[in-house]
């Protein structure tokens, strides 16, 4: 199992980014296609070419080396051809902008997809593991163990997205008596009855109950909802990833700006293998499934970024393009995106490089 656990995690974060990525470029693809603009090449994962998957028609679609993501090229992508009718250069600007902007609403699509799926199907509940049971606490008084999984209070599971927790739930109930079911060791399920310690002793460090080392488990019951709470649940997780997203940005520019040094707030491909791994062998499946609808959301906010060679970033270019005319040269476009992607490619190594040494520990 030590040497299989690694080897599932690292197949789960390559078809989850691969997917996520497969389904933007997809987008691009398509608006493509029905402008009639001309796809080069449609490929799986990044060069160097393996093989042609299918060389018919005027596009070839090909299985690259590097499994992550994928790729579309377009005819004048890079701003040549705009002579050819069917070179994206030659597009109207409004046409350009909305294949530009296909790969963001695809990815925006899936995030609601797999949010509204989740709903639909039923929100998993998550119970607590109590890893320590604090002497004379009222855990101990009412006959929690070590290992014990707390799946509800009072009768109530709670959903794994929230609103809210079951510590939440606990501190909320501080000082009064609840009946909490227990999952014990053995898969017996029994009902105990717990009075919580008083409001003024509940601490930071000190909780409710009085349990230690926590961590989250999975139960068996799963919560409902309507046929138009579910879809509105979609809609509005989508938009709370997004804002997510959006507040982390301006934390990682004010860690890479003033606190180069540190680890940012944010995980290269390391760092989300690393949470997958996490999520899918304590959480499972669903739990999993939830991450790469957020990583949906993460992928399209960052490509909609006005910096080249992102999608935003070349929406900008071809704006200013359209305004300012001759007075940007095809050459400064090309070189915009390489200094751009120079940018993103450092970024990269140096959130990587931090991603490793919180794998080993060196760093929280």
């Amino acid at each position: 199992m030590a040497v299989v656990q690694p080897i599932i995690t690292l197949v789960l974060f390559v078809l989850i980014l691969g997917v996520l990525v497969i389904v933007h470029e997809l987008g691009h693809f398509i608006v493509a296609r029905l402008a009639r603009v001309r796809v080069l090449e449609f490929g799986i994962g990044f060069p160097p070419r393996a093989r042609v998957l299918r060389d018919q028609g005027e596009t070839v679609y090909t299985l690259n080396w590097l499994p992550i993501g994928g790729f579309v090229k377009l005819e004048g992508e890079d701003g040549g051809d705009v002579d050819d009718p069917r070179s994206f250069g030659a597009k109207p600007l409004l046409t350009r902008l909305i294949i530009l902007v296909a790969g963001v609403a695809m990815n925006l699509a899936l995030a609601f997809a797999i949010f509204a799926g989740i709903a639909l199907r039923g929100d998993p509940t998550i119970g607590v593991v109590a890893g320590v049971i604090e002497p004379g606490s009222p855990a101990e008084v009412a006959g929690l163990r070590p290992g014990d999984v707390i799946e509800s209070v009072d009768g109530r599971y709670f959903g794994a997205f929230g609103p809210t927790s079951l510590l939440e739930e606990l501190r909320e109930k501080a000082g009064q008596t609840v009946v909490l079911g227990v999952r014990r060791s053995n898969g017996d399920l029994e009902r105990l009855t717990a009075t919580l310690r008083p409001r003024a002793e509940v601490t930071v460090q000190k909780g409710a109950l009085g349990i230690g080392q926590l961590s989250g488990r999975t139960t068996d019951v799963l919560q409902h909802y309507p046929f138009d709470d579910a879809i509105q649940l979609g809609v509005d997780r989508t938009l709370g990833a997004t804002r997510l997203i959006l507040d982390g940005l301006g934390d990682l520019v004010s860690a890479i700006v003033n606190r180069p040094t540190e680890p940012p707030p944010a995980a290269g491909p390391v760092g989300i293998a690393i949470q997958i791994g996490d999520v899918f062998w304590t959480l499972g499946p669903i739990v999993t499934l939830f991450l790469a609808g957020v990583l949906s959301a993460n992928l399209a906010v960052i490509n909609i970024l006005p910096f080249p060679p992102l999608d935003g970033g070349r929406m900008l270019v071809i704006v200013l393009k359209s305004v300012f005319g001759s007075r940007i040269s095809l050459r400064a476009e090309r070189l915009t995106y390489l200094v751009g992607f120079a940018f993103l490619f450092a970024f990269l190594i140096w959130v990587t490089g931090f991603d490793i040494l919180r794998s080993l520990g060196f760093v929280e």
